[in-house]
């Protein structure tokens, strides 16, 4: 089935990251270097809930989100998300791209293919 964006948030709006890494069967610190962040900002509640760690969680999750129905699963998605070089970007996965920041350059990517346009 996949996890829905909501199933991830917490009540009070806070990505909490756990049902994304059961579903995925990935570990904090796995989930944590591929979107650019220390395991501490995934662990530590603080940490977690901070601004710049809850907008690269969203960015991570919207992308995953967005591959998912491509994929198949949010397995295959994140596969995807790991491993496939995306060529007008470098030949760069989206997670180096999301690790150094440039998540909004992966969102007009799969904008430019979701209108449409050839990878």
């Amino acid at each position: 089935m996949g996890v829905e964006i909501r199933e991830v948030m917490d009540q009070e709006g806070f990505i909490a990251a756990d049902a994304i890494l059961d579903e995925l069967h990935i570990t904090k610190r796995e989930f944590a270097h591929a979107i650019g962040l220390s395991h501490s900002a995934i662990i530590r509640k603080d940490r977690l809930r901070a601004v710049s760690t809850q907008q690269r969680l969203r960015q991570a999750m919207e992308i995953l989100k967005r591959i998912e129905p491509w994929a198949g699963s949010i397995s295959a998605a994140w596969s995807w998300y790991r491993t496939y070089p995306i060529a007008p970007l470098g030949d760069l996965t989206a997670e180096e791209l999301v690790s150094h920041g440039r998540a909004d350059d992966v969102r007009a990517y799969l904008s430019h293919i979701a209108e449409g346009g050839y990878a």
